[in-house]
């Protein structure tokens, strides 16, 4: 017996030692882990760790200074431009090297790699959407410019100068956990990250279920539902605003629209709530006489944060704000002379085109009445732990077939014919963005503004300007297409060259404004320009609602400070509650209600339209007007066969206001005749009941603190390195756009004048390491709407009770 025991504690010791030491698919093995030489044990740090140092490093020209304040944020001071970005890169990958890697790889399609074949759906929509193809385009674009081919090479030396250091104890946590590690960076994954912001806010579409709304419903009802201007409109650049362009004569309308729905497509959505803020007053509005600049971009809000602060500072360069970790550059920030930010244009850049193949063999196309070559892209996936996996993406001159299936026999086409989609994407262009930002980084006035917005391509951006000369500006700049007015609504087909972009509109025409006399310029993803702008840009954008807010408050401020502006970052004020909370109200029965019914209706009533933590007003009408908006729509656009596009917000608040009667609120699947009253009532009963089932009687549990769980998760989902929930004031559709782990990614405001003041805030920290104290130090002043004074550093040895370290990066 005795034997027994020992054979079989002998037996699980080995099996235990051979699992420790052994992956299973995607699951790392332990031991390496558990380590205490090179395990995550030596990623444990605290505050007081970071201190002086001096290292030496090849490829540098003359030695850098980096001072480090009491967030660890790096303020770097180099004698020239090779070294001041070989530096940027070092010391980004200091801090961000994991998270610089898995958005590259994110972004070339490579997570098979790390991960298992759970990610090949990822990874093969990646390759087929072009993002390999796109970044080796911008990246030419890049090595063609003798100034930025060398930013981007120096950028690259320096992160490959971090890694080369590198030991095995000392990769970044994540490496570990996921067994694997760093690799040699490359210049084409700076181009990456650029792709990767494209299609984050340029790479959706709802072309394919606007298509099938069309066929099921026919044009009118697409007339009245979908109109290509909101009835309520508050566009970025003032309403009659001159145009100082003459107009370039415009593409004439195709004579063809393909209207058939490729079943096995599913294609990234149109995100609400991916939006952001930027607004700036003059000097007439503010106290101290000089133009006050904001921007808070909204973006998906992770451990560690999408941006990294940084100061910059070299012969001809001074520059303080926030920097894509893994790009070169500030991207939103200022120097001692002007402050510029940015937000989304969503203007129509991305298309879909029907493709008709020859045969099977997909080696031609029709276009133009006759069949083309296809160039054929051999995409080899490699799977950790399996064989690698070759996808053969199809080339048109649109670019990429995405989604491939089988047309149905017909009379005239007894075979099956291969169909495709393709897409036509500005993301696929050679484009230099890069340059916009080096060239911001260094502007002294508006005319270099005007300068740098030259080279941006994608994604289009609301580029908000303010300058100590006490000018302001806004332009939606972006290299956006030539087209014919809603060219895109819908797929399009592909064999037709009328449906083909003709050009782009020049830079110089893109819609801008310079010191309007309302004193101030803003904008948040609405409509770029009013109706008098002679080129199409989109056919929607983002609600009117949060710009309204911004505009009603810029409007009534004078004497405005830093604080001023950092309270309307904040506004969690609900305009469509303001809009539609009246009419609502008016239609309930209140003598049909039961007690918890009143009670809320009490509630909801005296409300004051703010989405407040501790308020259950935002909770009930938050619900109330969602479940009004589904029952309206329900019964008719919700298929489970193919995706359709519901109505827009803005086209259901005005039948309920002006329409009460319209036949879209009779659900086909009663037998009654159902208006607006009903749809109301029924949406408010069923709201309330579903507080009480989930929450209890008592309003005290239904505030919007418990009803809206937020949370910054970690940037791969890892459980235990996010934030854990908390409670968020907001919505969405309010100026401070709080939901579904999107928000302010940074909130900045810049006080320009004699001597530039910058004050900032991101939801996380600098680290990227869960261990550092530096991963989250920031959080708790983000929470509480708080903004840091930045420390803007004129010159190296300038005194600084703030400077905690300083590492010297001198020539090896």
């Amino acid at each position: 017996m005795k034997f027994f025991k020992a054979l079989l504690s002998f037996a699980v010791t080995v099996a235990l030692l051979w699992a420790v030491q052994t992956n299973f698919g995607s699951i790392p093995a332990i031991a390496p882990l558990l380590n205490p030489v090179s395990g995550f044990w030596q990623n444990a740090e605290n505050r007081t760790e970071v201190g002086d140092d001096e290292i030496s490093l090849p490829g540098l020209t003359e030695e850098v200074t980096i001072k480090f304040d009491e967030r660890r944020i790096p303020h770097i001071f180099a004698k020239n431009n090779h070294d001041l970005y070989y530096a940027q890169g070092y010391i980004t990958a200091r801090d961000r090297l994991w998270q610089m890697d898995i958005q590259t790889r994110s972004a070339a399609g490579r997570l098979c790699e790390i991960v298992g074949d759970k990610a090949l759906e990822r990874d093969r929509t990646a390759r087929r959407m072009g993002m390999g193809y796109g970044a080796e385009n911008t990246l030419k674009c890049i090595m063609k410019d003798s100034v930025m081919s060398k930013v981007i090479n120096a950028y690259t030396d320096g992160i490959n100068a971090y890694i080369a250091g590198l030991d095995e104890k000392d990769y970044p946590l994540e490496f570990k956990l996921m067994g694997y590690k760093p690799e040699p960076w490359k210049p084409i994954n700076c181009a990456f990250l650029l792709k990767l912001m494209s299609q984050t806010l340029a790479g959706g579409s709802d072309q394919f279920a606007m298509t099938n709304t069309l066929q099921l419903f026919g044009a009118d009802v697409i007339k009245e539902l979908f109109p290509d201007r909101p009835v309520r409109d508050e566009p970025i650049i003032p309403t009659g605003t001159k145009w100082n362009f003459k107009p370039l004569i415009l593409p004439q309308p195709s004579k063809s629209f393909t209207a058939q729905m490729n079943a096995a497509a599913n294609p990234q959505q149109k995100v609400e709530g991916i939006g952001s803020n930027n607004w700036a007053i003059s000097g007439s509005k503010s106290a101290n006489g000089y133009p006050i600049l904001a921007n808070d971009p909204h973006l998906n809000l992770t451990f560690p944060s999408i941006w990294y602060q940084i100061q910059m500072s070299a012969p001809g360069v001074n520059v303080y704000g926030v920097s894509l970790p893994g790009a070169p550059c500030v991207v939103i920030g200022f120097n001692n002379k002007v402050s510029w930010g940015v937000t989304n244009v969503d203007a129509a850049v991305l298309d879909w085109y029907q493709i008709k193949f020859r045969d099977t063999k997909k080696n031609e196309y029709w276009y133009n009445n006759r069949w083309n070559k296809v160039t054929k892209r051999i995409e080899a996936i490699v799977i950790k732990g399996k064989p690698t996996v070759y996808d053969t993406v199809l080339y048109t001159h649109h670019g990429p077939v995405v989604y491939e299936t089988a047309a149905k026999k017909t009379k005239n086409a007894p075979a099956y014919i291969p169909v495709g989609n393709a897409l036509r994407w500005i993301a696929h262009d050679e484009s230099d963005e890069f340059k916009t930002f080096y060239l911001l980084n260094r502007a002294t006035n508006y005319a270099d503004y005007r300068k740098a917005l030259q080279y941006y391509s994608a994604p289009a951006q609301n580029f908000i300007f303010a300058d100590v000369n006490k000018d302001i500006s806004i332009t939606p700049n972006g290299k956006i297409p030539l087209k014919y007015f809603e060219q895109g609504k819908y797929i399009m087909d592909g064999s037709d060259p009328g449906n083909d972009w003709k050009g782009f509109i020049p830079y110089t025409h893109n819609p801008t404004v310079k010191n309007p006399p309302r004193g101030f310029v803003s904008s948040a993803n609405q409509f770029s320009t009013d109706k008098t702008y002679p080129y199409y840009v989109n056919w929607q954008f983002a609600g009117y609602e949060r710009g309204k807010r911004i505009n009603d408050r810029l409007a009534a401020m004078q004497r405005a400070t830093v604080d001023s502006l950092r309270i309307l970052q904040l506004d969690e004020y609900s305009i469509v509650a303001q809009d539609v909370l009246p009419t609502m109200l008016a239609y309930l029965d209140t003598t049909k209600l039961d007690e918890s019914q009143l009670h809320a209706y009490q509630i909801v009533k005296s409300w004051d339209k703010h989405y407040a933590v501790n308020s259950a007003g935002p909770s009930i009408f938050d619900g109330w007007w969602r479940k009004f908006y589904s029952m309206t729509w329900n019964d008719r656009f919700n298929s489970s066969k193919i995706p359709l596009r519901f109505p827009n917000r803005d086209v259901t608040e005005q039948l309920l206001i002006k329409q009460p009667k319209s036949k879209w609120f009779d659900n086909q699947h009663t037998p009654i005749v159902e208006t607006a009253a009903e749809v109301v009532n029924r949406a408010f009963i069923e709201t309330v009941d579903n507080l009480v089932r989930d929450h209890g009687k008592s309003a005290k549990n239904w505030t919007w603190a418990k009803l809206k769980p937020f949370e910054v998760s970690h940037l791969a989902g890892l459980d235990g390195f996010g934030s854990g929930n908390f409670a968020t004031p907001g919505t969405g559709l309010t100026v401070n756009a709080l939901v579904d782990g999107h928000g302010p990614s940074w909130r900045m405001v810049v006080q320009l004048g004699p001597q530039v003041k910058g004050y900032g805030i991101i939801p996380g920290g600098q680290s990227g390491n869960p261990g550092s104290f530096y991963y989250d130090d920031m959080l708790a002043t983000w929470q509480a709407g708080k903004l840091d004074e930045l420390l803007f550093l004129t010159a190296p040895r300038e005194p600084s009770k703030r400077i905690k370290a300083e590492l010297k990066l001198t020539v090896d």
